[in-house]
């Protein structure tokens, strides 16, 4: 079997403490009752604070979870631009309308707890009708992708798990691939998964290059090299 598909348990994320996570500590808050107040579930808590949103069925139940989230948490727009690394303005004049300041928690949270590899999925899909951008193939969410970590930064590797999911495809399995020094990032294919790879690649801009052997064309491996500077 090829040693791409022999993956092991992830690796755990090191580093600093996630925003959001840091916004529930401040606050005292275990995880399960942060999920109690926002009617969310302790697994559902976990994955926005670790920003692996590709765990969530669509990018839209992320993003409503997450607004879900920091209001449950009582986060405003002062902290939330704080917990994103964003300057600090001066308050808004009186009158200004609430419903704005609302939209831009959201924007901003999303930012600072995911990253920006999310949004341009987004963007990605709410642009280029499925119809139309590739004929003859299937829809993405009947195309499955594992995405492994093969360069040791999990950080990094979700987020583009991330990215991958908010372009509606079933995301698998996020996990280590069989060693760490891949210099780049590709997407990889069975017999038959040629064009589903190329239209990934296309959106991820990376390569497409074949799996030796047999499998299912309609499952993608994509293993993650360092992070794009």
């Amino acid at each position: 079997m090829n040693p791409l598909m022999e993956a092991v348990p992830a690796l755990e994320a090191h580093g600093e403490t996630p925003p959001l996570a840091a916004a529930r500590m401040r606050r005292r808050l275990t995880v399960e009752s942060a999920a109690k107040l926002a009617r969310l579930t302790p697994d559902e808590v976990t994955w926005l604070e670790e920003g692996r949103l590709y765990r969530f069925p669509s990018s839209e139940s992320a993003l409503l979870a997450l607004l879900l989230y920091s209001t449950g948490l009582g986060i405003g727009r002062r902290e939330a631009r704080r917990l994103a690394g964003l300057p600090i303005f001066s308050r808004p004049r009186r009158g200004q309308v609430r419903q704005v300041a609302g939209m831009m928690i959201g924007a901003v949270l999303l930012l600072g707890a995911a990253g920006a590899f999310v949004l341009p999925g987004l963007l990605h899909k709410a642009s280029t009708p499925p119809a139309t951008a590739e004929a003859g193939l299937p829809p993405t969410w009947k195309v499955s992708v594992d995405v492994l970590n093969g360069s040791g930064d999990m950080n990094y590797t979700r987020s583009v798990a991330s990215t991958i999911g908010a372009l509606a495809y079933r995301i698998d399995r996020v996990t280590r691939a069989d060693r760490f020094d891949y210099p780049s990032t590709a997407v990889y294919f069975h017999p038959g998964g040629e064009k589903l790879a190329e239209r990934l690649a296309r959106q991820l801009g990376v390569p497409a290059r074949p799996l030796p052997g047999g499998g299912t064309p309609n499952r993608l491996v994509v293993v993650v090299g360092p992070a794009r500077l």
